[in-house]
């Protein structure tokens, strides 16, 4: 039995419908892209236009106040996570008597700490230096001028309490708040002795 070789009407109907495939799937593709693309920039631009609701905060316990001197300072760890230096100025009992500000340097996240003896917040990395207030006043958090974001405080019965956000937490029965089960601590603190 012989076999018989393609003819030129076979070959050219074959690759017709490969090149209309081709053709489509190209078209296909091309249109998905598209869309896609229209599909994140209306979802950035829903974002700008309508941005997120304010984080739920809430006050939580720090310290009592004789716990800290003037001139020493505290690292508190809010229940997302974030770090906040909590420095106390002053011994007449009041909330003015300290101040708080997020512990991670606007320039590149890393963690500054008071230095009592320079009234100052200092970034090690790349020399940051931030004012009592947390305005940044040298390096390259001063040059961009950038502050430290700050978290009110409020004394009572002298105890020192912070506002913070509370995503991390959950109400269980009875009304008591206690971390939810991807917080790692409620709150940590260490005391950082005055230097000199």
């Amino acid at each position: 039995m012989a076999v018989s070789e393609p003819t030129p009407s076979t070959q050219s109907a074959g690759s017709s419908t490969r090149r209309a495939f081709l053709s489509k799937a190209t078209l296909l593709a091309m249109w998905g892209g598209l869309i896609a693309s229209y599909g994140t920039f209306a979802a950035f631009a829903g974002r700008f236009l309508y941005p997120a609701k304010p984080r739920a905060t809430q006050w939580l316990y720090v310290a009592q106040l004789a716990a800290l001197k003037s001139g020493e300072s505290m690292t508190y760890t809010a229940p997302d996570g974030s770090t906040v230096a909590i420095a106390r100025r002053d011994n007449q009992g009041k909330a003015e008597d300290f101040i708080a500000l997020s512990s991670t340097c606007p320039h590149l996240g890393c963690q500054v700490h008071w230095e009592g003896q320079k009234n100052r917040f200092f970034c090690p990395c790349h020399n940051g230096t931030f004012n009592p207030e947390g305005k940044a006043t040298g390096g390259p958090p001063g040059e961009a001028g950038q502050s430290l974001p700050k978290y009110p405080l409020l004394v009572k019965k002298g105890l020192l309490y912070i506002e913070v956000p509370v995503e991390h937490l959950k109400t269980v029965k009875g009304g008591i708040t206690k971390p939810g089960h991807d917080a790692v601590l409620l709150a940590k603190c260490s005391l950082n002795k005055k230097v000199g």
